[in-house]
């Protein structure tokens, strides 16, 4: 693992995207096809922006897995992620060679599940953009996670505090909105991948940033269990860095 401090928040996006481009344009160039699995949140804003406006990456060659969504929410809904991804990525890549994206309104969300899990499971994921949550999540996984399961999508339950971070982002108007079931890629998924980034931004990251990256590898802390993988760059910023002693150089 890797921590990058960026000198402002605005930098985290280019930075991060620069490594991303690398990455995929090295794996297409290597094997004619590079997989990758997008975040979506206000942490990723810049990063897919300078992403999808990239000149270099041949996307008809890129394939593309979802990180998470809420079980019961219709694509309709300004806090789905479906539709965020539809709007800030899919859309904006007609030649995206495939996207699979979680159905949450699947009448059957454990089949759903296996639909996703058959098919992830016959890719080698080049490249995973993730964030950390203000309870130290990752993906969906809230504490205390699931470490055991090699299942790559499993249905999560979320708790108060993840609730309590959309409704402050703004998807939502008040917790008792926000669904209380989601289908998370599973963090043995997510270290699965040849490379990690790992964007988060912001003085309300700070305390899950510390928790998770200056204690022990712990369920109770989900994005801990990235310290374990050797090819995963964290970018923070002063805020989201401030309270980590001694900072990263």
């Amino acid at each position: 693992m890797i921590l990058q401090v960026c000198t402002a928040k605005s930098d985290i996006g280019q930075k991060a995207s620069a490594d991303a481009i690398q990455i995929i344009t090295d794996a297409v160039a290597e094997k004619g096809i590079a997989s990758i699995v997008v975040a979506t949140g206000t942490s990723q804003f810049d990063l897919l922006q300078n992403l999808t406006s990239s000149q270099v990456i041949d996307w008809s060659k890129v394939v593309m897995f979802h990180l998470d969504e809420y079980i019961g929410l219709p694509i309709s809904h300004p806090a789905s992620f479906r539709k965020y991804l539809t709007e800030r990525f899919t859309s904006k890549l007609p030649s995206l060679k495939e996207f699979y994206l979680i159905n949450g309104e699947a009448e059957d969300p454990i089949k759903e599940c296996a639909r996703l899990n058959e098919i992830i499971s016959k890719r080698k994921i080049d490249l995973a953009l993730v964030g950390i949550g203000e309870n130290g999540h990752l993906a969906f996984n809230d504490p205390p996670a699931d470490f055991e399961t090699k299942d790559p999508y499993i249905i999560v339950n979320l708790d108060d505090a993840c609730k309590m971070q959309q409704v402050g982002e703004g998807w939502f108007k008040n917790r008792g909105e926000v669904p209380d079931t989601a289908i998370s890629m599973s963090v043995h998924q997510i270290l699965a991948a040849e490379k990690i980034i790992c964007s988060v931004p912001g003085k309300h990251k700070a305390k899950a940033v510390r928790d998770c990256l200056r204690g022990a590898v712990t369920p109770l802390h989900p994005a801990s269990a990235l310290i374990r993988h050797e090819a995963c760059t964290i970018f923070l910023d002063p805020d989201s860095a401030s309270l980590l002693t001694p900072l990263p150089s």
